[in-house]
């Protein structure tokens, strides 16, 4: 261990860390387990899992077991929590907080990390403050004696949040969030076929007590006419104010209507609203054929997806570096993500601005309680209410600051495009502005302009794209630069005053030639944002791209049925080809996702030595496979990672170095990477940054051509980075931060998650001075 961590409490014996799992289940739950199991022993410590939540703290004995490297073997892949959780009664009572704390004593366990809600985070730290005074307690009994709890003046608590209501303040997601927001979707994608077949209308409930993330991103995602959340109650009219929006809606041709309704959903009065209330005005009132459906439980199951088992990993790691890191003064910490950064928060202190977001809405503060949440939260929350009607006269520009808008969408389809141009189309109607598509990019506006390609959009030709995969528009590769002389001649002739693109690395590339061509052409002279939309997450200026959510979900599934197979057959290893150009990201997320035995990208490369070493891994980890479960390998090779080493030369090399012991098999997934419906993160953050890119426009109303071309930000790249959403000046960004060799940014965030995958698959590494 390094000299800075504390020793172990029990001379000649390892540190020991226990983990449970505690509260209602969540998917992702497995994810952390594993996590923390195999990081505390990769750190040199020992791991302990605690059995049915806090029951197996107070009932100790085989409740509290000893967890080896291959016991958490294929837990990604699974739904809930395989460990169990449990109600316990008993733990609240300070009887069953003295036996707990005996339990562990003689297990001899000074470090917890609890996966689970708010409740269960603050009762764990409860235990952790009583900690001295139990302790001295179960020595005056004579339960323990002064030696035994010698080693043991401490406990360090690190909280995890297991909460499929994302209802924690100070993190922007909690383990289970997204997958239950996926289950929601995809029911409500099903519900949406029918509705639109008999034009009728469905009242959907899903859960969230004190906390609307799940009908509100529900509402984002799908396109939703109204939505009711805790925080922010409908106004007091808002039986009018609904069946308004609703009949304006069915006026403009929309076939079906769709209405959210979170469980803990109140009036300002704080009267509850429930979805037959909905039901009776929506049927009485407009003359709907209304349904209900309350999804219930089925928002709690099935596996994980990309977006929770990442998250789940990469803080179950954290957790085990933070208990390390603890001193006895250390307030507990609760691990949380803002954007795309893992972060450390005080425990107590996340949990009651939790709590004071439910106070507020007792206290009929709904401003207070919307603050309460994230900065996030109040956006989406804008941008749904922005989005979901486009007749909002106070919201409507005078028409002298009225634009036309182009979008166009540049490169391969990827999951989100749809989403970030309703949510354009949306925003400019409710301004005023005018939302004019570019059909088939580029090389539609330079070949078939004036055959139909530019068209004004209207908000019934959007309004069913927030849950369409691909482009409705078109998309394609081709760049201005083909034809820079009709590109600058169209945007002229129609009239094109600012320009939305959505796509990869080539939409990346059109924009940066539209800057530079802005000396030869005034019509560029424009407002030009980019939304980068694809599926290998490789644009310059953000660490995250529409679309690579899907490819990632996609990936994952394809690799959990490669995993299946080759666990059902015991000893094969599959590997699997994935996409992404030169950029290794898609490859060391899945890797990091599924749990990969090792992962090739570009980045580092494949030579001789390596492959030697992860042959000789594998003979290793199938020689020790004593006919266990869940035995499967999986290899992740992305498909530029070398021009020597090819996927299927890898399988050849390992099946001949095999000696029949094992077998190799290929999967190339191609196309079924992209996806089909986009997953929920990609639609919520499509129709965020589609309404931040077209205010990021109009901050360049009423400036002349030159004006704006001097101005660098009015070139830009939306993007995350770190754990800020900004925009960031082309130029910069083309000249700083773009390999453009490589087409990938210079500096990729997730080259340092690499360390983790690597440990946390128990892939050998290279000696020291010999690289790779």
């Amino acid at each position: 261990m390094a000299p800075t961590e504390p020793p172990p409490p029990l001379p000649g014996k390892k540190r020991r860390i226990g983990v449970m799992t505690s509260g209602g289940d969540a998917p992702g739950m497995n994810g952390a387990v594993r996590a923390v199991v195999r990081m505390s022993i990769a750190q040199n410590c020992e791991s302990y899992v605690i059995l049915e939540g806090y029951e197996g703290l107070v009932q100790g004995g085989d409740m509290i077991k000893e967890m080896g490297w291959e016991d958490v073997r294929g837990y990604l892949s699974e739904g809930g929590t395989l460990i169990g959780t449990a109600r316990c009664k008993s733990f609240m009572e300070r009887p069953g907080r003295l036996a707990a704390a005996k339990n562990m004593v003689l297990k001899g366990i000074d470090a917890l990390i609890i996966c689970g809600g708010d409740g269960s985070l603050t009762g764990a730290d409860k235990f952790r403050g009583e900690w001295p005074g139990l302790v001295a307690e179960l020595v005056e009994k004579g339960d323990l004696t002064a030696e035994q709890v010698e080693p043991f003046k401490h406990l360090n608590i690190v909280g995890l949040v297991g909460s499929i209501d994302n209802d924690l303040s100070m993190t922007d997601a909690t383990i289970g969030c997204y997958s239950s927001l996926g289950r929601i979707c995809e029911s409500v994608d099903y519900i949406d076929a029918t509705a639109f077949s008999h034009q009728r209308a469905f009242v959907i409930e899903v859960m969230g007590r004190h906390c609307g993330w799940l009908a509100l991103m529900a509402g984002v995602s799908t396109g939703a006419d109204f939505v009711f959340i805790p925080e922010n109650p409908p106004s007091d009219d808002w039986e009018k104010e609904m069946c308004h929006i609703i009949k304006q809606h069915r006026d403009m041709g929309k076939r079906k209507t769709i209405v959210i309704v979170a469980e803990g959903a109140i009036d300002r009065s704080l009267n509850k609203i429930t979805p037959s209330m909905v039901k009776d005005l929506l049927t009485n009132q407009l003359g709907l054929d209304t349904r209900i459906t309350t999804l219930g439980h089925v928002q709690r199951g099935g596996t994980a997806c990309a977006y929770d088992r990442m998250l789940s990993t990469l803080q179950g790691a954290e957790a085990v570096k933070a208990v390390l890191d603890a001193t006895p003064e250390t307030p507990s910490p609760v691990i949380c993500i803002l954007e795309n950064k893992i972060v450390r928060r005080p425990l107590l202190e996340a949990v009651k601005q939790t709590h004071e977001v439910a106070e507020a809405i007792e206290a009929k503060d709904f401003d207070r309680a919307m603050s309460l949440r994230d900065a996030e939260f109040a956006e989406y929350y804008q941008a749904f209410k922005i989005t979901t009607s486009s007749d909002q006269p106070k919201l409507r520009l005078p028409e002298d600051q009225r634009l036309r808008v182009g979008i166009v969408h540049v490169g391969a389809p990827a999951g989100g495009m749809n989403a970030a141009t309703r949510a354009a189309v949306a925003y400019c109607l409710a301004r005023g502005h005018t939302p004019v598509a570019i059909h088939n990019g580029f090389p539609g506006l330079q070949r078939h302009h004036d055959e139909g390609a530019i068209k004004e959009i209207s908000w019934l030709d959007a309004e069913s794209w927030a849950s369409k995969g691909g482009s409705e528009i078109g998309t394609n590769r081709g760049l201005p630069s083909a034809d820079l002389e009709t590109t600058a001649m169209c945007f002229a002739k129609y009239n094109i005053q600012a320009l939305f693109l959505v796509g990869g690395f080539e939409a990346f590339t059109a924009v940066s030639e539209l800057r530079k061509a802005r000396e030869h052409y005034s019509s560029f002279k424009i407002p030009l944002v980019i939304l980068p939309a694809t599926v290998s997450n490789n644009v310059p200026g953000t660490e995250y791209s529409i679309g690579s959510d899907t490819c990632l979900n996609s990936l994952i599934q394809y690799c959990d049925a490669c995993r299946q197979s080759a666990s059902a057959s015991r000893r094969r290893v599959f590997i699997i080809e994935t996409q992404g150009g030169a950029s290794g990201y898609i490859a060391s997320i899945a890797g990091l996702s599924i749990g990969a035995l090792a992962v090739y990208t570009p980045e580092e490369g494949i030579n001789i030595k390596m492959l030697d070493r992860d042959i000789d891994h594998l003979r290793d980890t199938f020689a020790k496979d004593k006919g266990q479960g869940r035995a499967g390998k999986i290899i992740l090779r992305n498909e530029k990672a070398s021009k020597t080493y090819t996927t299927e030369i890898i399988a050849n090399m390992i099946r001949e170095e095999a000696k029949g012991r094992f077998e190799a098999r290929v999967g190339v997934p191609g196309h079924f990477q992209q996806g089909t419906t986009p997953s929920p993160m990609d639609r919520v953050r499509a129709t965020r940054f589609g309404v931040k890119s077209l205010q990021h426009i109009e901050q360049f109303i009423g400036k002349s051509k030159d004006e704006i071309a001097a101005d660098p930000m009015s070139a830009a790249v939306i993007g995350i980075k770190g754990a800020k959403v900004l925009f960031s000046p082309m130029e910069q960004v083309e000249t700083k931060e773009t390999d453009w060799k490589d087409r990938r940014p210079k500096d990729e965030f997730w080259m340092d998650l690499k360390s983790i995958i690597n440990i946390l698959s128990g892939r050998p590494q290279a000696p020291k001075g010999e690289g790779a």
